[in-house]
């Protein structure tokens, strides 16, 4: 199989990672889609896609994707308060967002 470009290698979050993330904030070992997963996952694509945008901040294609990204996000946030406002504080919490 050809080697993958490089900017496929630094944009995307690899197995490992989501895994490390998935195991932090699933309720149980087999909990992948809850929304608290999914918040967690954006959260930190967004992250590593804000850093490649300090670098490369004509990169349009990548702005858009990160808002995008982090109007999804809201919208999870979102409906994750309106549904359990517990869960969605300590979502806050193990995150670090600021809210």
């Amino acid at each position: 199989m050809p080697e993958a470009p490089y900017y496929y290698k630094k944009m995307a979050l690899k197995t490992k990672e989501k895994t490390k993330i998935i195991k932090e904030v699933a309720t149980n070992e087999k909990d992948t889609g809850s929304t608290e997963v999914q918040i967690a996952l954006l959260s930190k694509e967004i992250d590593k896609l804000a850093l490649h945008l300090k670098k490369h901040a004509q990169d349009l294609h990548s702005k858009r994707g990160l808002i995008n990204m982090v109007v999804k996000r809201k919208k999870l946030l979102a409906y994750l308060k309106k549904t359990s406002e517990k869960r969605y504080l300590a979502l806050i919490k193990t995150i670090g967002l600021k809210k």
